[in-house]
């Protein structure tokens, strides 16, 4: 088993943990251990699908005998009326299983289909969709994932994963009266061989700074429109340009053809809408 698979497996195991306590006591009350039943999961909105096979891994784990099946693939548009799978074993299982699969499926697919849309509002311009790492605690990874399945890509997994230096950094170090500039060569002087140097600025001074001083990445933090077009031009091709903070919907296109090369945004992972979908028993 490798890193991420036992990742996914302590995830599954803590919200399994979280919703069966000591035990289901209506199910074992009321289902007989050996009855079996069939369910679908039936999509009541239109979205992108994102984590059917965690749903398929949460029923394995709370019985091994239980069977499902998968129609829709995660990554596709999913629309009311469509069953994108079916599960089929102990009754008693599968409602165990129920709560815990759903909760994933549904935040999920939340999160791709809300990727998805900002993907097609910046449709046919030379930008990048990425998350942040405003995410759940301990669902990072899966969410990261629901991202990437709605055509998004990831920003950093962890802090580990490359130097961004935040405006908290440079409040610290404001005070020891180095400038953005001495701050951003002394990270290259012990920056791993080969990771870039991302720099968050809030004014042109500072996207001058950090342009001059060779950071790989210039994030334009929380700028107006007229002011991004006004860093995109003094950056000048020196350095991979990226937007952030208060992006919508309403407004992502209009940030895109500044010129930027990448738009993250942290709404797609940090208040995102569940996308409705249920588990439907058949009838025997």
């Amino acid at each position: 088993m490798n890193n991420l698979e036992e990742q996914i497996e302590e995830i599954i195991g803590r919200a399994l943990a979280e919703d069966l306590g000591q035990g289901d006591i209506t199910t074992d009350l009321l289902i007989s251990a050996d009855r079996q039943g069939s369910a679908g999961f039936l999509v009541k909105a239109d979205g992108i699908l994102a984590g059917i096979e965690i749903a398929r891994q949460v029923f394995f784990k709370v019985d091994a005998g239980t069977a499902l099946k998968i129609f829709i693939p995660d990554g596709s548009a999913i629309k009311p009326g469509d069953i994108v799978a079916s599960v089929h074993g102990k009754l008693a299982g599968i409602l165990k299983a129920e709560r815990t699969a759903l909760n994933f499926l549904q935040r999920l697919s939340g999160i791709a289909t809300e990727t998805a849309r900002y993907v097609a509002a910046v449709k046919g311009l030379p930008v990048k969709i990425l998350d942040t790492r405003k995410t759940t605690p301990g669902l990072r990874y899966l969410e990261k994932y629901a991202v990437r399945m709605g055509g998004g890509q990831n920003h950093r997994m962890n802090l580990s994963d490359g130097i961004l230096i935040k405006d908290n950094h440079l409040e610290t170090l404001y005070k020891q009266e180095l400038s953005l500039k001495e701050v951003v060569l002394k990270t290259k002087q012990h920056a791993p061989a080969g990771m870039k140097i991302e720099v968050e600025t809030k004014t042109l001074d500072e996207v001058g700074q950090a342009a001059e001083a060779g950071a790989g990445i210039i994030m334009l933090d929380n700028m107006s429109l007229e002011m991004m077009r006004q860093a995109v031009k003094l950056i000048n091709g020196r350095a991979k340009i990226e937007a952030s903070g208060n992006i919508t919907l309403n407004n992502v296109r209009a940030v895109a053809e500044t010129g930027v090369d990448f738009i993250s945004i942290g709404a797609l992972t940090h208040s995102v809408k569940a996308l409705d979908i249920s588990l439907e028993f058949e009838d025997k």
